[in-house]
């Protein structure tokens, strides 16, 4: 009997241990869904804007498409509404109508610290998807304005980095 006790107690403790590592791989696999999800979007919105001369005005001007430019409108994964922080063209006026502001992209309503490192930025509210990576109307080959990063030691992923097009790669792996 009692070693019994001793080992339901082992099991509980070597299980206990393990919790953080289940919690942090489906972290993980939440961002890559959110990545996948994102640049998505963005996709579809690049194509809506090649084929119709203009940005939509909502996102489910995206599904209306003929031939299908996008599977579906996907939600965020990481938040529980699902709902996306829109990017628009221009800023909103004084009254913060946006309603018929056309849509450039998306990007996360989560406040959360992430594990990879998307556009040199570590939080999902952060990470922009959108259709054209110049927003501030920089002639092409013009650098935008950037931030400086630590040398690896923030304990963050930066195993997937963006190549500027929102695509990320690994270091050394080419575009």
């Amino acid at each position: 009997m009692a070693m019994l006790l001793a080992l339901i107690t082992i099991m509980g403790i070597l299980l206990m241990k393990g919790i953080p590592a289940i919690t942090t791989e489906v972290q993980r696999e939440q961002e890559a869904e959110l990545i996948f999800r994102g640049e998505s979007i963005a996709k579809a919105i690049r194509i809506f804007a090649a084929k119709s001369g203009r940005y939509p005005m909502s996102l489910m001007e995206l599904d209306t498409v003929k031939p299908r430019i996008i599977r579906k409108i996907y939600k965020d994964p990481m938040t529980e509404s699902g709902e996306w922080d829109l990017i628009y063209a221009v800023q909103p006026g004084v009254t913060g109508d946006t309603r018929s502001l056309p849509i450039v992209g998306v990007k996360s309503k989560s406040p959360k610290d992430s594990f990879k490192v998307y556009n040199s930025k570590t939080i999902y509210s952060d990470w922009a998807f959108t259709a054209t990576s110049n927003l501030l109307g920089l002639p092409t080959g013009v650098p935008g304005p950037s931030t400086p990063t630590s040398p690896g030691g923030s304990g963050k992923d930066s195993g997937s980095q963006d190549n500027g097009g929102g695509t990320p790669v690994k270091p050394g792996g080419g575009v």
